[in-house]
């Protein structure tokens, strides 16, 4: 299971929130911690650097938010992050240095890492995103099963289980979802992967990657 470790997937200096993940080994481990971590975090950060927005919402001075953009805390906007127009940040979000969160993109427990972007109509929920991951116009996470059962990751004919009703999306750094895909709860794709337009994605999806359809999945030339 090396390559669904917190290690395998992200640069962790790519991220104000390197210290999440210092203690675990695998990303959906550190999701039911966000939150407390951002109250945590957010006291710690410079009023120099930062505005605090709100209770437990806390905002870089350079960051561009758009008036018409919904920020609940706890959340932190990253340096020179662009939160646009109608943006819904629902809490326990942190969104990374130069990250962008578009139009009517929902977000909700969720790590950005910097350079993220997540542009046009996405929802990202209970997920993880790294270094410069991309999400398509329109493609979502799927955070529930339908019949609302603790959430697996399917890795090499086994069944990961996580304790956890509500997983995303684990977004290793630099992958990019083509536009209107959507990613079932539990799937974790590796490093570099690219996901073609109009996918559903479940599972593991491992690094330097195309994946084209369920079953099948090209190595990148």
């Amino acid at each position: 299971m090396e390559e669904l470790r917190i290690t395998s997937l992200f640069d962790l200096n790519e991220t104000i929130a390197k210290d999440i993940f210092m203690d675990n080994t695998y990303p959906w481990e550190v999701l039911p911690k966000i939150g407390a971590f951002i109250v945590e975090l957010g006291k710690t950060l410079s009023l120099e650097e930062y505005d605090l927005a709100g209770e437990n919402v806390w905002i870089a001075k350079s960051a561009k938010v758009a008036p018409t953009a919904y920020i609940s805390g706890p959340a932190i906007i990253g340096k020179d992050a662009e939160i646009r127009h109608c943006a819904f940040i629902r809490g326990n979000a942190i969104v990374g240095e130069g990250a962008v969160v578009g139009n009517s993109t929902e977000l909700k427990n969720v790590i950005l890492f910097n350079k993220v972007q997540v542009p046009h109509y996405n929802y990202v929920g209970d997920s993880i995103l790294g270094y410069k991951a991309h999400m398509g116009a329109g493609s979502i996470t799927s955070n529930v099963k339908s019949d609302k059962t603790l959430v697996t990751i399917r890795y090499n004919g086994e069944k990961i289980e996580t304790g956890i009703k509500k997983v995303g999306a684990i977004l290793g750094d630099q992958v990019e979802v083509g536009c209107g895909s959507v990613l079932n709860p539990g799937t974790v794709v590796g490093r570099d992967t690219n996901i073609y337009p109009l996918s559903s994605v479940r599972g593991f999806v491992p690094a330097h990657t195309i994946y084209k359809k369920a079953g099948e999945i090209a190595d990148k030339q």
